[in-house]
């Protein structure tokens, strides 16, 4: 039987512990910072403080942690070294460990040295796994003569917590927006490769999912640019996750252009559109395999939400397979059903 750790008890933790146990693992711990929650019943187990988080490790020694709390690598350090310290697997749904090497290359080489000195696996899965990695390259694979890679998906930033919410720059006003986010697209390549290496950079999700289809396909990137534009609504949208309302002309989220040019000659480009939606808006997965023949694929509305976290549970067992390190899931193969 796995056991393991669920980190972050908030929105999504729920669906992934329930997946979790309906395949056969065992929680046998739960860690959060929320005062409201230390201390209560979590699917049987304490929500114990995050302070307390190695010596649970060392306590129930589980198989794997699963890091469900905040989309930048630098936020989920502590957990992740001290994982990768104590020699125990961890797969997170931070969008910036899904490829985190050309984003925050210091932290990773970091935790990749920690890992394998440790016999551990450490990993980022979660939607863009199947739905802007798996999905694509298997279609890239029933084509010929690829020219270009299309992509474009949209999901509801009120689904996933605050900290997703104010990466997006939902809530701010358009000279904030410009000032706190669209700012890093207005800097040379010399000053973002600096960030970079500081480990200060803030990348958009598809920042780390062109590399990762890059890799998937054996291509090799020799440039990457990214835009960020504010999205706003015509009327006011209330927000439970942000606390407020967002008031009509404000950023509702962004939306976040990547591209990648390759030696082969192949163009990637995608976009991620993170918001507060207003009524009616649903998510939305679209992408065209442009070549010899072209083909587009739309998955209409998908439940990012229960995606997200069955993709983390059916990775589990990938991950425990795996060499030690920093591994992306671009090297663990295709999805596989578990239950």
């Amino acid at each position: 039987m796995i056991k393991f750790i669920q980190y972050g008890c908030g929105k999504m933790s729920s669906y992934t512990v329930e997946y979790a146990t309906e395949c056969g693992m065992e929680l046998v711990g739960a860690v959060d910072i929320n005062p409201s929650l230390i201390g209560t019943d979590f699917y049987g187990v304490k929500v114990t403080n995050a302070n307390e988080f190695e010596q649970l490790l060392k306590d129930t020694k589980p198989n794997i942690v699963i890091v469900e709390t905040m989309s930048l690598l630098s936020d989920l350090e502590d957990v992740l070294i001290t994982c990768a310290a104590n020699g125990v697997n961890a797969i997170t749904t931070c969008e910036e460990a899904f490829y985190p090497v050309v984003s925050n290359p210091t932290l990773t080489k970091k935790i990749d040295e920690l890992a394998k000195a440790n016999n551990c696996t450490i990993t980022g899965s979660g939607y863009q796994d199947a739905f802007w990695g798996n999905l694509i390259t298997t279609i890239a694979g029933a084509t010929h003569g690829i020219t270009k890679i299309k992509g474009s998906s949209s999901y509801n930033v009120e689904d996933y917590g605050i900290a997703l919410a104010e990466v997006h720059g939902a809530g701010l006003s358009l000279e904030e927006f410009d000032l706190k986010i669209a700012s890093a697209d207005k800097i040379s390549k010399e000053e973002r490769q600096k960030l970079i290496e500081s480990g200060s950079y803030t990348p958009s999700y598809m920042w780390n999912v062109v590399p990762w289809l890059a890799d998937k396909m054996h291509l090799h990137l020799i440039d990457m640019t990214q835009k960020c534009v504010p999205l706003t609504h015509s009327a006011d949208i209330e927000s439970s996750t942000l606390g407020m309302t967002v008031k009509a002309g404000t950023a509702t989220g962004m939306s976040a252009i990547v591209t990648g040019v390759t030696e082969e000659g192949i163009i990637v480009e995608a976009e991620c559109i993170g918001k507060v939606y207003a009524p009616g808006e649903v998510d939305t997965n679209d992408w065209t395999i442009i070549g010899d023949s072209s083909t587009r694929f739309v998955v209409s509305e998908p439940d990012t939400v229960r995606l997200t976290c069955a993709t983390i549970v059916n990775r589990i067992p990938d991950v425990i397979e795996c060499a030690p390190g920093f591994v992306p899931t671009s090297r663990m193969g295709e999805l596989k059903y578990l239950k």
